[in-house]
């Protein structure tokens, strides 16, 4: 059986939109919202327990660099940033990767929570249950 071919690990140069030796910048295939960007490492690992101190610090360059670029071309209101980690947290890709996801006003009915939304019952905690 061939081994599974990581589709991060040889990105086809024409989807980079930013890149330092560290990590590079691309829009998500799958925007949640326009300006959807993904930062992903150059090495294969599967979560950021696995980075360096170097390559941290790169994909926080990488975001901090597309997040200006965001901003400037799609006047977002605010930002989520994520990364999913095992099957249970909606992992579909063993390559790490972190989500910058722009957010607009009245993007969602309810975006109070921001992150805790992805187990929607818990996502409005001033609400005493």
């Amino acid at each position: 059986m061939e081994p599974v071919k990581c589709i991060f690990c040889n990105p086809d140069p024409s989807i980079i939109i930013a890149r330092n030796a560290h990590a590079y910048a691309r829009f998500d295939k799958y925007p949640v919202n326009p300006g959807h960007i993904l930062i992903i490492p150059h090495r294969h690992i599967s979560t950021p327990f696995e980075l360096t101190d170097e390559e941290r610090v790169g994909i926080w360059d990488l975001l901090t660099e597309m997040r200006e670029m965001v901003m400037n071309r799609y006047h977002p209101d605010g930002f989520n940033i994520g990364v999913n980690l095992g099957e249970a947290a909606g992992q579909t890709i063993g390559h790490l990767h972190v989500h910058l996801i722009p957010r607009y006003g009245g993007d969602t009915k309810n975006p109070r929570g921001g992150v805790r939304g992805v187990i929607p019952e818990k996502q409005d905690y001033s609400v005493e249950k």
